[in-house]
């Protein structure tokens, strides 16, 4: 399992619509293996294939608290079914948005049908963070980012800032 670089904004690529997953095999297994790997090195609780550089319609996350009771769940060509008309709030942030957190008001609740790891038909009834969490990565499937629901100030400043801040890290002391 290889941990691969996380794609940051403005990478054009995060906003490019991923293809579906026609054949669940080794190469997308293989793919998913290295997404975990670098979604837990990161560390983050969710990671689209697209983040990494792969746009395809295929999400892992782990929502579990203990590093050492991994809970990895995997989402091949998910897709939302059903939403609440209930909405919630939650803090999110994004590894490929770094250091930077909003409040966002999405679905409280969402059922989504999807492929496993195995490529077998399931279907989740998602609620609280695990609805957020799955929205949130279909949407980067999407090119929608979590900056997207803000004000256009809000979305303006934090672009600004992720942009400010690569630019002091890719600068050399010699």
């Amino acid at each position: 399992m290889t941990i691969r670089k996380i794609l940051t904004i403005p990478d054009p690529l995060l906003r490019k619509k991923s293809l579906s997953v026609e054949k669940v095999d080794k190469e997308i297994r293989n793919l998913m293996d290295d997404m975990i790997s670098t979604m837990y090195d990161a560390p983050g609780i969710g990671l689209a294939a697209v983040q990494i550089g792969v746009p395809k319609r295929v999400v892992v996350m782990d929502l579990s608290k203990n590093p050492d009771r991994k809970k990895p769940m995997y989402f091949i060509n998910p897709e939302i079914i059903w939403k609440s008309n209930v909405n919630s709030s939650y803090e999110e942030g994004c590894l490929s948005i770094p250091n930077q957190f909003a409040k966002v008001e999405r679905p409280d609740k969402c059922h989504i049908k999807y492929l496993d790891y195995e490529g077998n038909e399931k279907k989740l009834e998602a609620e609280g963070l695990l609805s957020t969490c799955i929205q949130h990565e279909i949407d980067h499937l999407n090119g929608v980012l979590f900056i997207d629901y803000l004000s256009k100030l809000k979305k303006d400043m934090i672009i600004k800032k992720v942009s400010k801040d690569k630019k002091e890290l890719e600068r050399v002391v010699v």
